[in-house]
């Protein structure tokens, strides 16, 4: 295995998991760099591509206490920049509300997929065992599944992206509703 072969794999389910630890966007960034930087480091001393999940996870909860650790002596740390202090039910993925109208908008079987698999970080793999589904048609499934949200959100919005793919910004196109707003 090589590291873009595990980081496109797991990148987004990695963040997402640093995101329920830590509550600033910046620090999330940083960490992220951060556990990128020591699989890199450390892919030699990975056993069994069997383990790749278990293994890039241990070193993101290495990565978050560490990060806390560092802290620990700081002033000015507010209880809710805490991981251990968030209830579970605010720890989704950041943008998770503002992207629930375009998956309202996929067939049910496309949405439940890429909110298990692209919000909650689960491994394509394990979806697939789940849901009985090969893991090969899984994966065609999911950049399917991707490129009609993508559809989506370009039809609405002008978006743009840093070189990972993550949305920077938008701006709603002329004439078109703001999906995140409240109604």
């Amino acid at each position: 295995m090589n590291i873009d072969k595990i980081w496109s794999e797991y990148r987004m389910a990695i963040k997402a998991f640093l995101h329920n630890k830590v509550s600033n966007p910046d620090d999330v960034e940083d960490l992220l760099q951060e556990v990128l930087i020591r699989t890199h480091q450390n892919l030699d001393t990975l056993k069994s591509k069997d383990s790749v999940k278990s293994w890039i996870f241990q070193i993101a909860r290495n990565t978050v206490i560490d990060f806390y650790r560092k802290r620990k002596g700081a002033e000015g740390i507010h209880p809710e920049d805490l991981w251990y202090t968030a209830q579970e039910s605010e720890t989704e993925h950041e943008f998770a509300p503002c992207i629930e109208p375009f998956l309202k908008a996929l067939p049910e079987e496309t949405a439940k997929m890429i909110r298990a698999i692209d919000i909650k970080g689960q491994a394509q793999k394990d979806y697939a065992r789940e849901n009985g589904i090969p893991y090969s048609t899984l994966k065609s499934r999911v950049q399917s599944g991707r490129k009609q949200l993508h559809a989506l959100f370009h039809e609405c919005c002008f978006m743009s992206f840093d070189q990972w793919g993550n949305v920077l910004d938008y701006e709603v196109k002329p004439g078109k509703k703001d999906p995140s707003a409240k109604e």
